[in-house]
């Protein structure tokens, strides 16, 4: 399994607490992002991926290159939607999991908020990332984590 990270909009708590695992554990992470992002310390299980600027790049690079099994964390819903239908492990930074029961509601629940806010209905974004999102997804990646190593040979 590798674990790739949208890291263009990924919160530093996130990508700390991704760091962190693949030092312990020694998976292959990847982050994939239009600039240039810091690579941690002590961590040679950990890249880069640098990709054109533009919409959609990072996301394309990810869809190509991830494989079933993988796990992908991304806040990206239509991009989880393409990993989810590729059998690719979905989950954002607060925790929650996408998979084939629940995409096709949430693509359609974040495509009419969309909507909402272009036609000036509806203001604002997503609340402030907190320790209680932090918690669920570093549970949630433990839980992705644990069962790929119990199902590695």
């Amino acid at each position: 399994m590798k674990v790739w990270i949208d890291a263009d909009a990924a919160p530093w708590e996130v990508k700390e607490i991704v760091f962190r695992a693949a030092r312990r554990l020694k998976f292959e992470t990847v982050m994939v992002a239009n600039s240039s992002l810091a690579l941690p310390p002590n961590a040679p299980t950990v890249s880069m991926v640098t990709v054109a600027a533009g919409a959609n790049i990072a996301d394309r690079y990810i869809v190509t290159h991830s494989q079933p099994g993988d796990l992908v964390i991304t806040a990206d819903i239509p991009l989880a939607a393409e990993l989810v239908d590729k059998q690719v492990m979905v989950v954002d930074p607060r925790g929650d999991e996408h998979t084939a029961d629940n995409i096709q509601s949430r693509l359609s629940m974040r495509d009419f908020l969309d909507g909402m806010r272009g036609a000036g209905t509806l203001s604002g974004g997503a609340r402030p990332y907190d320790n209680r999102d932090k918690k669920r997804f570093a549970a949630v990646l433990d839980r992705y984590l644990a069962k790929a190593l119990r199902d590695t040979p």
